[in-house]
């Protein structure tokens, strides 16, 4: 595949002066070396870049090779200091590992959540029911189960629970009947014909939004085992990090932001087994109005940070920090 920086494959990365308010908060060019875990079309590590100096070096992980041949484009003026990696980022401390940067904290750690523009606008990777393609929904298009083996195997009960608990899908028993009747047909066959299946199951509509997002949320979610991925991600993170240095993630919806909130909580609890974190941003952030305005994708878009312990078990001892790089754009969310 051929790219450019101006090629269609390009998109905005959201939150960027908030990631490295965040994410670097003693400044520019202090150097270091810093892993941006979902390293997507390389917006945000060339930020990181160019805000770390001359110095700082990047270690890019993604598990979407389209998206890696991008981020070699993007990112080739920094290539002495960056490297590439194909692999999930459930996988951070083995990526290191191999690298032989065991030993070496990072001094900032990000990951982004979100789905990609050109993997929605690509017809071909079945993650758009706004587009017909084939019914993919891979992150890494090399291997796993896509969504058209999912859905020829699945029963009813085990599909309905997938939309209920993945989707948050409120009629996702009527979703998965119409479904699994479809397939009996023969009817299952695109993105466009599960989307018009969603579409005749779902007796209400909400307002600006399509009866099918919550569906083909849920059924990514589990052909990519995002969940799990990230829970695995975060103790991995938090580890690999320097003392003072820190974690950031972005996440596009409530389940994703939950586990986030969640495990930042544990982590950070000196009652179990020493708090090896102090939770930066005690609300969420959020895109600025300007932002929004200009790229629509970053109106749901939700950043968390943590920083690692200098002195585990005194979590307390850290709260000055949160008074360091406070971002505009802080949601008053719990």
């Amino acid at each position: 595949m051929t790219v450019s920086q101006e090629s269609p494959f390009s998109h905005e990365p959201v939150l960027v002066p908030e990631v490295l308010a965040l994410l670097c908060p003693a400044g520019a060019g202090r150097g270091g070396i810093f892993c941006d875990a979902t390293v997507g079309l390389g917006g945000h590590a060339r930020a990181i870049l160019e805000h770390a100096g001359p110095t700082g070096r990047l270690i890019g992980i993604d598990r979407d090779p389209e998206a890696l041949a991008v981020a070699r484009v993007v990112l080739e003026p920094f290539a002495p200091r960056v490297t590439l990696v194909h692999a999930p980022f459930s996988r951070l401390r083995s990526v290191l590992d191999d690298l032989g940067l065991g030993s070496e904290p990072l001094d900032g750690c990000l990951v982004d959540l979100g789905v990609s523009s050109p993997q929605l606008d690509r017809a071909e990777r079945g993650f758009s029911f706004l587009r017909n393609g084939p019914l993919d929904m891979r992150m890494d298009q090399t291997s796993g189960e896509t969504a058209a083996q999912l859905l020829d195997r699945v029963g009813q009960a085990e599909l309905e629970g997938i939309l209920r608990d993945l989707g948050e899908e409120r009629f996702a028993g009527r979703i998965a009947r119409h479904i699994v009747e479809a397939r009996s047909r023969g009817e299952l066959d695109s993105t466009g014909a599960l989307a018009a299946i969603v579409a005749r199951a779902v007796p209400a509509r909400e307002r600006h939004k399509n009866p099918a997002t919550r569906t083909f949320q849920a059924l990514r979610l589990v052909i990519n085992r995002e969940l799990d991925e990230l829970d695995t991600f975060l103790d991995q993170a938090v580890a690999s990090l320097c003392p003072g240095a820190r974690v950031c993630v972005i996440s596009f919806h409530s389940l994703e932001d939950r586990m986030v909130k969640r495990r930042f909580r544990a982590l950070a609890d000196p009652h179990a087994g020493g708090a090896r974190l102090h939770i930066v941003t005690k609300r969420i952030v959020v895109a600025s109005e300007a932002e929004q305005a200009r790229n629509p994708r970053s109106r749901s878009a939700k950043l968390r940070a943590g920083e690692r312990s200098t002195e585990p078990g005194k979590e307390q001892a850290n709260e000055r920090a949160n008074e360091r790089a406070t971002p505009p754009g802080t949601e008053a969310v719990p």
